[in-house]
């Protein structure tokens, strides 16, 4: 059980050897005078800098440092889910490795959790990147984002955000969801804030993003309608997918019955399409088996060790 008050920073890191350990220090300077248990957990995602030795020396003079390694880059999303599974904190903040969220914003988001909220998401509305290849796309997914879940969330993408732990404990992420965690916790009724944030330029290091997320975005869409809106009856889903390919099948036999049998092309794209339909519902009724017999689907294990720990 967490211990009251105690909170856990949780940073996903992938070659940012110049940025890491001038953040856990300001991380560590904001959190100290807070007066509450803290840890800051460094998810290293496989780095092939010096990334994972520099934090790992900083480990002598941090002793709040937790240092969690993958044994390759799986990404960002994996990297999180990690740190969630690591975290001991009544609260878990993340944020990103790259100094560009600034730490100084933490006891406003935890304010914010005090006064009642179960997520509190940063919008970076003043942000400091590339116009084409960062706040383009950013703009483009966040506008879809809101548009299809309904999450009146103007920022997705910001990595700095607090949680009370019940609403993530329970989360199984994979794919490119690190983005969507907010919105996942919604099946569990959790109450969503927002905040501005301040956003600083990358003084050191590559980003790790670019316009190709957008289409990332569109697929994991379709995945977080599934889970978030139909999770609890997945028949509904599929038969809704089903639907115009019912509707285009009667609409071809009634082609087919005035032509008097003669219409071989809309009897046969009657059937077919009725076929399609059949399709659905069925897996409609499989995904509602499997939710029924298993609950949760089993978490793919990780190359995922503690330094430190025994090997």
């Amino acid at each position: 059980m967490a211990v009251p008050g105690s909170i856990s920073v949780v940073i996903s890191v992938y070659n940012e050897q110049d940025n890491v350990v001038p953040l856990l220090e300001k991380t560590a300077c904001v959190l100290r005078p807070l007066g509450h248990p803290f840890e800051v957990i460094f998810v290293d995602d496989g780095s092939t800098d010096e990334t994972l030795p520099r934090l790992a020396a900083a480990r002598e003079t941090h002793p709040e440092l937790v240092l969690v390694k993958l044994r390759r880059n799986f990404g960002q999303t994996a990297a999180l889910q990690a740190g969630f599974d690591r975290a001991r904190g009544e609260t878990i903040v993340t944020m990103d490795g790259d100094l560009q969220n600034d730490p100084t914003d933490i006891p406003r988001l935890l304010e914010r959790i005090e006064a009642g909220a179960d997520v509190v998401s940063g919008w970076r509305k003043n942000r400091q990147d590339t116009l084409v290849l960062r706040k383009f796309p950013s703009w483009i997914a966040n506008r879809l984002i809101r548009f299809v879940t309904r999450v009146p969330i103007h920022d997705q993408g910001c990595s700095l955000k607090a949680y009370r732990r019940e609403v993530v404990e329970r989360l199984d992420l994979y794919s490119d969801m690190h983005r969507f965690v907010a919105i996942l916790t919604m099946p569990t009724g959790a109450a969503i804030d927002e905040i501005e944030v301040k956003h600083h330029a990358r003084m050191s290091g590559q980003s790790k993003y670019g316009i190709s997320r957008v289409v990332k975005v569109l697929a994991d869409l379709f995945t977080i309608q599934m889970i978030t809106r139909f999770r609890e009856s997945p028949i509904r889903w599929f038969a809704l997918i089903g639907t115009p390919f019912f509707l285009g099948s009667v609409v071809a036999a009634l082609l087919a019955l005035v032509g008097k049998g003669t219409s071989v092309v809309a009897t046969v794209v009657s059937l077919e399409l009725g076929m399609v339909f059949v399709t659905c519902v069925f897996a409609g009724f499989i995904g509602e088996a499997i939710i029924d017999s298993s609950g949760r689907m089993p978490r793919r294990k990780l190359g995922v060790r503690e330094l430190g720990e025994t090997q």
